[in-house]
């Protein structure tokens, strides 16, 4: 689980680069975000090593690689090849998850879960890293951290639409499901506090981002982190014990 999480969080990390590497002041943001992604990848390859398989061990290795690869780029301005680094790690953490979810009887639907969890971590973690870009430039326009809470709410709203398909489509398999007392204690908190929570917090964050106060926009952030990742472990839980991303 902790290898699945690291790979998730690391494809957040470099997903929305493109939407918001024209509009950054300084290549050192992509740069971080590279050695952040690297970092984990790292934590994935050590803790999963002996239960992967050759193809996910090549992947992973592949997307450390390809991390390192595009943080020594982006510490040039302009980056060589630094936008097709971008999208290069995002294709093999993109096939690592899909890798993952391989060898079951189910592995377009865990992919599904499993892009749409990379996409909501990634936005909103890098909504609150792009928020802390304000307080060493704070003349920087609004426009990456708009953009970044836009993505946000559509990264919620897609893995609401995955997650809720997935819980019905769960519950009227053949034969039938009823929710044990442990389902329906977790239900409620992983979506409350998983997808509701950060949506809520982003929608309070957008009102401080208007009026400029950005470093309240990024305490509001730290919050809605919290708890798309506390949402993400449950799900993931969930999704371990029933195969389907819920």
């Amino acid at each position: 689980m902790l290898a699945t999480i690291c790979v998730r969080l690391a494809l957040g990390l470099i997903l929305f680069l493109p939407f918001i590497w024209n509009c950054l002041p300084h290549p050192r943001f992509v740069r971080t975000q590279f050695i952040s992604a690297l970092g984990l990848l790292v934590v994935a390859v050590l803790s999963s090593w002996n239960e992967s398989t050759g193809v996910m061990r090549g992947l992973l290795l592949a997307g450390c690689a390809a991390a390192l690869a595009g943080a020594v780029s982006w510490t040039l301005d302009p980056a060589p090849g630094g936008r097709w680094l971008i999208l290069a790690t995002i294709a093999i953490l993109g096939a690592a998850i899909f890798q993952g979810g391989a060898a079951t009887d189910w592995p377009w639907r865990l992919f599904a879960g499993g892009v749409s969890s990379a996409a909501l971590l990634g936005a909103a973690l890098t909504s609150m890293l792009v928020g802390h870009s304000y307080l060493i430039s704070p003349g920087l326009a609004l426009t990456p951290l708009l953009r970044m809470l836009a993505a946000l709410f559509v990264a919620a709203g897609l893995r609401a639409v995955v997650c809720g398909s997935a819980l019905g489509f769960w519950l009227s398999e053949r034969g039938g499901h009823t929710l044990t007392t442990e389902d329906a204690l977790w239900l409620p908190v992983r979506w409350i506090v998983g997808i509701a929570a950060p949506v809520g917090f982003g929608a309070m964050a957008l009102s401080a981002a208007r009026i400029r106060s950005t470093q309240s926009a990024t305490g509001i952030l730290y919050v809605a982190v919290v708890c798309a990742i506390l949402g993400e472990l449950i799900g993931l839980l969930l999704e371990t014990t029933h195969g389907w991303p819920l």
